[in-house]
C-alpha cells in the first residue's frame, strides 16, 4: 500500500532563480540553503525519499518544507516564531560578523578565532560560535588544492573516465602506481591499548627500521590487486613489476594501463616494454591529478588500515604485513566503482575556477 502523493511543486522563473541564488550564496544560513535545495529538487520531480537521500536529511524534514512552500511560497521557508525571550542580536549585527569573518583578517593573526572576533564585534564568544555554526564558517580550518595545467587535461579526463564507466569489450582496466618510502616504524615505548572511555595511546616518537616500495596494479572491475614490494622504485624495478603483472592477467584480453607521469614510467626501458606488447595500451593521467587513478584509493585504505598504526620492526616485517593485507583483500574483493561522469568533473572544475577568479577580482 502506497502513501499519499507528494505535493507537486511548480516554480516560476523568478522563484527558481531566487532559490538557486540561495543555494549558491555564501552569506546564508545552512538551514535556508537546505530548504531551498529541497524545493528545487521537488520541482525537478524527485520524490521525498530521493530528496532526503540526496541532501542527507529525514523524509519528514523534506515533507515539512515541501508542504510549507506549496502553501505559503517563500514565507513558508521562514522559521515559525518560537516561545522564549526575543532575539537580542539583530540581522545587521549578524551580517556584520559574517562579512568581517569572510572579508577581513585580524591585525595580529592570519585568521579569526571566536575570542578575537568576540572582542572585535562586542559579542560573547558563545554568540560568535553560534553565528559561525549557523553559516558553516570555520576560520581555523584550511585545505589544500592544486589544479592541473596539463594542456590535454580535458582529453585525458574523458579518456580515463570513459574506461572506468564504459570499458571496451574483452579488456582489462588496470590502475598502476607505486607507493614509495613506506617506513617500517616501531614506537619507542609500549602501546597503551584502548579501554572503555580511553582511546589507544602511543608515543609521538618512533624507531625507524627501514623502508620499502609497494608497486600495485588494481583491477578496478574485480577489485583485485597485484602487488610487489621492492627496496627501490627505479625504472628497472617498475619493469620487473610489469613482468609480474603480465604473469597474473589473462592472455586473451587487451590490457589498458592507467598510470601517472612519473619519470620511471616514461624511460626508454619502459617504452620498449610496452612497444613489444601489442595488446597493452597506456593511458597517462593529467599532471597533478592523482585523484583520477583509483589505485590511490587502495593505497589510502592500506595506509589507514595497516600501515599507520601497525608495528613493524623490520622492512621484511612490513612487507609481510602488506602482502597479508593484499591476500586478504583478494580473497574477498570489492569493485572500485567510479560514479562521476567526465562532464560532471569538468563542470565542477569550471565552477571552482570561476569562483577562484571571481574572488581574486573582488579582492583586487
Amino acid at each position: 500500500m502506497t502513501g499519499p502523493a507528494a505535493v507537486e511543486i511548480v516554480l516560476s522563473e523568478r522563484e527558481r532563480s531566487e532559490l538557486e541564488a540561495w543555494v549558491r550564496r555564501r552569506k546564508i544560513a545552512r538551514a535556508d540553503a537546505m530548504r531551498a535545495k529541497i524545493v528545487l529538487l521537488a520541482a525537478d520531480g524527485l520524490n521525498n525519499c530521493a530528496i532526503a537521500d540526496e541532501i542527507g536529511v529525514s523524509r519528514m524534514t523534506v515533507l515539512t518544507w515541501r508542504k510549507r512552500f506549496a502553501a505559503k511560497r517563500f514565507e513558508g521557508l521562514d522559521d515559525e516564531p518560537r516561545c522564549g525571550a526575543p532575539r537580542k542580536i539583530g540581522d545587521d549585527k549578524i551580517a556584520d560578523v559574517v562579512t568581517k569573518t569572510l572579508e577581513t583578517m585580524p591585525s595580529h593573526a592570519t585568521h579569526w578565532s571566536t575570542r578575537s572576533m568576540a572582542r572585535a564585534s562586542g559579542l560573547s564568544v558563545s554568540t560568535v560560535h553560534r553565528i559561525w555554526n549557523a553559516f558553516s564558517l570555520q576560520p581555523h580550518r584550511s585545505e589544500t588544492f592544486k589544479l592541473s595545467t596539463d594542456p590535454q587535461f580535458v582529453e585525458k579526463v574523458r579518456d580515463i573516465v570513459g574506461l572506468y564507466l564504459d570499458p571496451p569489450e574483452r579488456t582489462l582496466v588496470l590502475c598502476v602506481d607505486e607507493k614509495s618510502q613506506i617506513q617500517a616504524l616501531d614506537r619507542t615505548q609500549p602501546l597503551l591499548p584502548m579501554r572503555p572511555g580511553q582511546a589507544e595511546r602511543r608515543t609521538h616518537d618512533y624507531e625507524r627500521h627501514g623502508v620499502t616500495t609497494l608497486f600495485a596494479a588494481l583491477d578496478v572491475k574485480a577489485g583485485t590487486i597485484v602487488g610487489k614490494c621492492m627496496p627501490r622504485h627505479r625504472a628497472r624495478e617498475f619493469r620487473k613489476f610489469l613482468d609480474e603483472v603480465e604473469r597474473n592477467v589473462p592472455a586473451n584480453l587487451d590490457i589498458h594501463v592507467i598510470m601517472d607521469n612519473a619519470s620511471s614510467h616514461k624511460t626508454k626501458l619502459i617504452r620498449a616494454w610496452f612497444a613489444r606488447r601489442r595488446r597493452w595500451y597506456v593511458h597517462f593521467t593529467p599532471t597533478s591529478s592523482s585523484w583520477i587513478n583509483q589505485v590511490e584509493r587502495f593505497f589510502a585504505l592500506l595506509s589507514e588500515q595497516q600501515i599507520k598504526r601497525g608495528v613493524h620492526r623490520s622492512a621484511a616485517d612490513l612487507e609481510a604485513a602488506i602482502n597479508t593485507y593484499i591476500k586478504i583483500q583478494n580473497a574477498d574483493p570489492k569493485p572500485f566503482r567510479w560514479t562521476k561522469s567526465a562532464d560532471d568533473i569538468l563542470a565542477s572544475i569550471e565552477r571552482f575556477c570561476r569562483r577562484t577568479i571571481s574572488d581574486h577580482e573582488t579582492a583586487a
